[in-house]
């Protein structure tokens, strides 16, 4: 019988194979394939049954690699975070990597200090998400998922801003609305300002014009944990669409930074007296799980933050693997409108 612990030298005896063998089975080599499938069987069925567990710790003295990487993020909340997350796992998962995770939650002092830390424990590289990694120097990869970092050493995923807008302010124009509420995000976010750059654009190439009075923001405070106010509540839409009621009613549509501020306005404009979309349409941002469940169902611009999490990760270990490859600084991923019940003709648009 093999001892307590089952390691690769222990399997190979077991199994009377070259470790070499076996450790090209174990890993799903390319070279693996020249083996004969009935090895490849006998090797996956001793290491099920015998409970071998690969050593990582050996394995990154070999290769100098340390087979983690870090994730930095501003927080852990339902919506953006988890579904680009699953993206991210599924790959580092079948990469064999391991992974550490930072919540800074906006403050500068964490960002320039996990990153630190994580070096210290010798990760091999970083993933940061929604958070701009300019002003952060560390020795190894990085990739920027939503960060839009002009720093050397960085790989940025990014949504292409520009078409989202025009998907969505296609989809309010072609409905008949021309006065348009926009709720802006908050400064903090990477992509906030980007969105609304691509809005101004979509906007002047359709004639729609842009009233400064229909146009709130959500506020940065309220986005973060330190209120005691989760940041992704509905209350970041609630409050800043009661706040643009109580100037104005003279919109018919809203065009929300992302879904769960789009539904706290729905519950809003409801409160007011108001009917979506009877009397006033509104389109999210990103498509989280929920967007198709809320009452009305939400139209929205889908982000496809599970495949830009996956391509992140994908991108990352290349750059792991090989540290002299040439990546662009930039890869865009496109966006997808999603229409459901909360958007409809204006009032008076037949």
């Amino acid at each position: 019988m093999p001892p307590e612990y089952v390691n690769l030298r222990t399997l190979a005896d077991y199994l009377d194979l070259s470790q070499t063998t076996i450790s090209l089975v174990l890993n799903d080599s390319p070279s693996a394939k020249s083996i004969p499938q009935e090895t490849r069987d006998r090797v996956t069925e001793a290491a099920r049954r015998l409970n071998y567990r690969p050593n990582y710790f050996a394995r990154s003295l070999r290769q100098s690699k340390s087979m983690s990487v870090g994730v930095l993020a501003p927080d852990l909340s339902e919506g953006y975070f988890t579904r680009v997350m699953s993206g991210v796992v599924e790959e580092l998962t079948a990469a064999h990597y391991f992974y550490f995770t930072a919540c800074h939650d906006w403050k500068r002092e964490l960002i320039e200090k996990y990153p630190r830390m994580l070096v210290e424990r010798a990760v091999d590289g970083f993933l940061f998400l929604n958070t701009q990694a300019g002003d952060v120097s560390v020795p190894v990869p990085v990739v920027a998922i939503s960060g839009h970092s002009a720093a050397a050493n960085v790989t940025n995923i990014v949504l292409d801003h520009g078409l989202a807008a025009r998907l969505a302010l296609e989809h309010l124009h072609t409905l008949g609305h021309q006065r348009i509420a926009f709720m802006r995000g908050p400064r903090a976010i990477p992509d906030s300002e980007f969105r609304w750059q691509g809005i101004e654009e979509a906007a002047r190439e359709l004639g729609i014009k842009l009233d400064p009075s229909l146009a709130v923001r959500i506020d940065s405070a309220a986005w973060s944990m330190k209120t005691g106010q989760h940041p992704m509540a509905p209350e970041i839409g609630y409050k800043p669409m009661q706040a643009l009621l109580e100037k104005s009613r003279n919109f018919t549509a809203v065009f929300c930074f992302n879904d769960i501020a789009a539904i706290g306005a729905i519950r809003a404009l409801k409160d007011a007296g108001l009917r979506v979309p009877e009397d006033v349409s509104v389109v999210g941002f990103d498509d989280i799980l929920s967007a198709a469940y809320a009452t009305p169902s939400l139209t929205t611009v889908r982000q496809p933050l599970a495949e830009m999490g996956k391509r992140g990760a994908q991108v990352l270990l290349e750059r792991i693997a090989d540290r002299e490859k040439q990546f662009p600084p930039e890869i865009v991923i496109a966006p997808e409108l999603v229409v459901r019940e909360s958007t409809g003709p204006a009032p008076g648009a037949g």
